[in-house]
């Protein structure tokens, strides 16, 4: 057998694979092919997105000592590349996989990379009845580590086989399975939101519990909607087992799509009646409020002996956990003996608040924008919008009363005071006229929260939306709710928001409440109506729309900031850019032209006049804890108006930079920079052997030709729209093209039936474009069927290649034509 004939699958098939299952390595469930690594980033430009292909990542082989325990990547070449010429892959895939050991093959043996030394050599080649078995990698993997006996024991405990996790869970899940087992007490995982922080925890316990390492488990967390989204998605598994610790819990309630309430089972842990704690459980979850706020709730904690949890999962850590002087902190002093693991997306790290100073440096960090990168988390373009009032400030007149007769304080009121100390109605009516005008340009249901400053301000935005949207909320009375603590209508609702399959609620208005742990998977705009200076709460915010859903078309979103709140992006310690800022001006629509390329939280309701996240007492702003006189708030109605200043927009390119042209600046300086020259792009285009090729190419590189096509306004073929939008040139239209090769008459080479076929494709062409004409399966529909068959077709040319070279010469007549000028 010539091995230089056959690809690089066929050498996987017939050299490689059976290689390491001679070896010992099991098909099933230790050698996983095409083992997915990144998606692939979400490119956005103007209202559509696409994955870039390039940046997708698959290993060859993944190989694994048990399901889910990684061990080492192969990278397999065809026979045409030597023997390790994908060590540079391979060595790329294992650093995310987070393992030590490296194969390379082109089927006529192996290279092994061994980043532990065992044998002092860091590569060596190896024949193909020499590869190692999974226990000789095991064993060191194990040496390597320098793990015990037991820890091996537990390290290899089988993952419930719930779903397979991504790679960066298997990360962080396996180095704190490993460092609990090593005897590590105090645990610190960083994932951003919408990265399963949930399901990763969920894991470690199972783990851990498992294999009896810990036996009796606390899962705490600061919303019952985190607890009861807990108990029946993830923590399913642990059914019957598990129980919900709390004085006053309830079984979890939903509302269905008749707005009537149903109950979940799930255990409850606190006898109704006694307060009585049922110790037989091994897995308990629980609000930190729940048990450590009444005296009354102080004792379900203390009826526990403070050895009995062997394990603390905190999750949102970065909560009242981080401080020192917290009620919740007091939880965690209590059960000081066992283990305990904390999980945020925004650590706090201040002079007073640190989350590494208890928990220790974090064992394993997945940020914000690795998850856009690789392809787990949306990317997101922020609109500014800056309304005069707030920006220029607005004085009252002397001796001006509001429209409850208290006297106005004379001074300057600027953005900060807005909906603290002064409300103007009429900006109300500004804000939600143009959430109203984005969501009409783009899609009237897409599902979005308005966070504003209090419980009042959420009230009023509420009916401010309801008024913009009246043609809607006539006949459906929830396409815009208010969902904060104080509201049992709204908050009964907040589980049909989050419901994929739920279309209404459309549009939120909240302050607090739903600012952090609410799982808004198709959730396409954020609107920021509050001030924002603390980075853990603006994080958070950011975090409700960073969830991916395909299914539902979810694959980026939008910030809507009436506050310059997205002016923390370019804090140090923020980690994912926008794909695009835009700030209109005056009557600009809200939603822009085609460009180019989280507070001291509690269960009960949010109170009013108060904002969320960290509180400096400096004034600034800041939203937090109310002085101690919350301020009077001036209430002005129709007497003052309110306009947009400015608007702006901006993306991030295909390589990540930011960038504020126009995608028709955007291309006309990125198709110039790759061709230097008008000719550069011309003779490339034409000796392109399929231009679909070629449009793939450029599109990967952030071209996107259909949004570029929409800001031009103009249907036209990609040849003539990249001529016209960069080099300024003249276009034709795709007619036009077909119509001029027909009248030049240049096939009468051909027999009649080929010459038809030519003619039906120019046809194609004009109608679809040339993408169409380039397909193997043109042939095999009408109206080409009805001339005969593809394989009579063809015949007509004499032969596939003579067709090919007759769509080539077609191709090269339908561009010749032009006459060029480089501006």
């Amino acid at each position: 057998m010539n091995k230089k004939q056959l690809s690089e699958s066929d050498i996987c098939d017939k050299f490689i694979r059976p290689a390491m299952v001679a070896a010992g390595w099991n098909g099933m469930d230790q050698l996983y092919r095409e083992f997915p690594l990144r998606a692939g980033r979400v490119v956005v430009r103007g209202q559509k997105a696409q994955r870039d292909k390039s940046t997708v990542l698959r290993a060859d082989y993944a190989l694994f000592y048990k399901a889910n325990i990684p061990l080492a990547v192969l990278e397999a070449k065809d026979n045409h590349h030597a023997i390790g010429a994908g060590m540079g892959q391979a060595i790329n895939y294992a650093e995310l996989l987070d393992v030590p050991f490296a194969f390379t093959s082109n089927g006529d043996g192996f290279v092994f990379r061994d980043a532990t030394l065992a044998d002092g050599v860091l590569e060596r080649n190896l024949t193909l009845d020499e590869f190692p078995s999974p226990q000789d990698l095991w064993d060191r993997y194990c040496a390597w580590k320098g793990w015990s006996d037991d820890v091996r024991r537990v390290a290899a405990f089988d993952y419930s086989p719930s779903k397979t996790p991504r790679y960066y869970q298997l990360n962080a899940i396996n180095r704190t399975v490993e460092a609990i087992a090593s005897g590590q007490n105090r645990a610190l995982l960083v994932m951003a939101t919408g990265t399963g922080k949930t399901y990763t925890a969920f894991q470690i316990i199972w783990r851990l519990w498992k294999s009896k390492t810990k036996k009796r488990i606390l899962f705490l967390a600061d919303r019952n909607i985190l607890i009861d989204q807990t108990m029946v998605n993830d923590f399913r598994p642990f059914k019957g087992a598990m129980a919900k610790l709390s004085p006053n819990a309830k079984g979890v309630e939903r509302v269905d799509a008749q707005g009537r309430v149903t109950v979940d089972d799930v255990d409850l842990a606190v006898n109704k009646s006694t307060k009585q704690v049922d110790k037989s459980y091994e897995i308990y979850l629980s609000l930190y409020q729940a048990v450590t706020g009444t005296e009354e709730e102080r004792n379900i904690y203390k009826q526990f002996s403070p050895d009995f949890f062997d394990l603390i999962v905190v999750d949102e850590c970065h909560r009242g956990s981080a401080a020192e002087d917290s009620a919740w902190r007091e939880i965690l002093t209590y059960f000081s003996s066992a283990t305990q693991v904390g999980l945020t997306a925004t650590p706090k790290e201040t002079a007073e608040v640190s989350n590494t100073d208890y928990f220790g440096e974090p064992i394993y960090t997945y940020s914000l924008k690795q998850g856009i990168e690789d392809g787990f988390l949306a990317p997101y373009k922020v609109i500014r919008v800056d309304l005069d009032k707030d920006t220029f400030g607005w004085r009252p007149t002397a001796g001006m009363r509001d429209k409850h007769g208290n006297v106005i304080e004379d001074r300057i009121y600027t953005g900060a005071d807005m909906n603290r100390q002064l409300v103007l109605e009429k900006r109300d009516e500004a804000v939600a006229a143009k959430i109203t005008q984005y969501l009409k340009a783009t899609d009237r249901n897409a599902k979005t929260i308005v966070f504003c400053e209090d419980i009042d301000h959420a009230a009023r935005m509420r009916q401010a939306l309801a008024n913009a949207n009246a043609d809607l909320c006539a006949s459906q009375p929830r396409y815009v709710v208010q969902i904060t603590g104080d509201n049992a209508e709204g908050k009964a609702q907040l589980d049909n928001f989050i419901d994929p399959e739920k279309t209404y609620p459309v549009i939120a208005t909240t302050s607090k409440l739903m600012s952090t742990g609410v799982d808004a998977q198709t959730c396409k705009l954020i609107v920021l109506d509050q001030n924002i200076k603390s980075m853990t709460l603006f994080k958070q915010i950011i975090g409700r729309g960073t969830r991916i859903n395909e299914h539902h078309g979810k694959t980026w979103f939008t910030i809507l900031d009436f506050k310059r709140a997205t002016e923390l992006f370019a804090d140090k310690d923020f980690d994912g850019e926008p794909v695009q800022i835009y700030e209109p001006r005056g009557e600009d629509p809200v939603d822009p032209p085609v460009p180019p390329p989280a507070d001291q939280p509690g269960d009960g309701p949010d109170s009013p006049g108060q904002g969320g996240g960290d509180h400096t007492g400096d004034g600034s702003g800041i939203i937090g804890d109310p002085p101690a006189e919350p301020p009077k708030k001036y209430v002005i109605g129709n007497n003052v108006t309110v306009a947009v200043a400015r608007e702006r927009v901006q993306y991030l390119d295909a390589h990540g930079k930011l960038v504020t042209e126009s995608l028709r600046d955007y291309t006309r300086i990125n198709l110039r920079k790759k061709f230097d020259s008008l000719d550069a792009f011309l003779q490339t285009w034409q000796q392109a052997e399929r231009k679909a090729a070629l449009i793939d190419e450029l599109e990967r590189q952030g071209v996107l030709l259909d949004a570029l096509a929409e800001e031009v306004d103009k249907d036209l073929d990609p040849f003539d729209l990249l001529l016209h939008v960069a080099y300024d040139q003249p276009y034709l239209t795709r007619k036009e093209r077909a119509k001029r090769v027909k009248q030049r008459n240049v096939f009468t080479e051909y027999g009649p039936v080929a010459r038809k076929v030519l003619d039906a494709l120019l046809d194609k062409y004009a109608d679809e474009g040339i993408t169409a004409i380039e397909s193997t399966e043109v042939l095999k529909i009408q109206p080409f069927t009805s001339l005969g068959s593809p394989v009579e077709l063809v015949r007509s040319f004499g032969g596939r290649q003579q067709f090919l070279g007759a769509i080539r010469t077609l191709e090269r007549e339908l561009y010749q034509d032009q006459s060029f000028r480089v501006s």
